[in-house]
């Protein structure tokens, strides 16, 4: 299972929300770049980015921030907010993104995830974000009547490289993720499912590795806070 440190991006610096909240943000620091750099030192494989702002505006905000963490680590990085067109996708896989994660458009326009997926292959990926199993769009603003297992079967034959499932209710909360609906969606399909919200402790992780149908875990304010220990999260990930 892939430990997916994550950089949360709100006016330039390295923020977590509470439950998707902005004006609940907390700010841990203003170099985004220095900050990638230190999760790669640590031993990570991946970062996965968010541009906070981008996704209230539905368009590329945080872009500078962006390209510094890009120029900055050797790793893969995926990036999820405010990616709503296909010109946007091409420029930021241009750029040296290694995925970019479509949400809002995944349920306004999927027929727009289908043609990205068939254009960059294991490049694309689906970001469902549910409060109590329906999916909510716009940087969690807007509450739909999607459930979250639909929405993430109409992808089945598309193509896309994994499903960014976050429970908002669990996230930045440090109450521990929602390890039965992520499994639950794990196993409805078979695209990779990589689980966000509210992993928190080492037993989280170790949790969401032992289902043994979980792809991934992404977290923020744990490894900020020092409450999981980067390093030795990635050992223990590996001994399984």
């Amino acid at each position: 299972m892939i430990l997916y440190p994550a950089i949360d991006l709100k006016d330039g610096q390295c923020v977590r929300l509470l439950r998707g909240e902005m004006s609940a943000a907390t700010v841990f620091g203003d170099d985004p770049a220095a900050q990638a750099a230190k999760f790669v030192a640590a031993g990570c494989a991946w970062l996965h980015l968010v541009d906070l702002n981008g996704a209230f505006a539905g368009t590329p905000v945080n872009a500078a921030a962006v390209e510094a963490i890009l120029a900055s680590v050797n790793v893969p990085c995926q990036l999820g907010g405010g990616i709503r067109d296909m010109a946007t996708i091409e420029m930021w896989l241009t750029k040296g993104l290694a995925r970019v994660i479509l949400g809002t458009v995944a349920v306004e326009n999927p027929d727009l995830v289908r043609q990205a997926a068939r254009a960059f292959p294991g490049q694309v990926a689906v970001g469902i974000d549910a409060r109590k199993g329906f999916v909510a769009t716009k940087g969690w603003a807007t509450e739909t009547n999607v459930q979250a297992s639909d929405l993430a079967r109409s992808f089945e034959d598309a193509g896309v490289a994994a499903l960014i499932y976050t429970d908002i209710d669990r996230d930045g909360a440090m109450q521990g993720p929602n390890i039965a609906a992520t499994q639950a969606l794990s196993r409805a399909v078979t695209i990779p499912v990589i689980a966000s919200g509210g992993v928190s402790t080492m037993a989280d992780l170790i949790a969401l590795r032992d289902t043994g149908t979980i792809a991934g875990a992404i977290s923020g304010r744990a490894l900020y806070d020092g409450a999981i220990d980067l390093t030795a999260a990635l050992a223990a990930l590996k001994q399984r």
